[in-house]
């Protein structure tokens, strides 16, 4: 997931370039909520393995 949200970062800065101020946001929109998803995510999944522990 973090892979797809640098992709459409990377196509908002490219976009952004070119001029095309609408796709650049429309990216950059998608890429932050991409972004806070896997960073939801990342952290329900740290705490769910802190909780569970692991037995060696």
């Amino acid at each position: 997931m973090l892979g797809w949200a640098i992709t459409f970062f990377v196509v908002a800065i490219i976009a952004a370039v070119f001029g095309f101020g609408g796709i650049a946001s429309a990216s950059a929109g998608i890429a932050q909520i991409l972004f806070f998803l896997f960073l939801a995510l990342f952290v329900i999944a740290l705490i769910a393995n802190a909780v569970r522990g692991r037995g060696v």
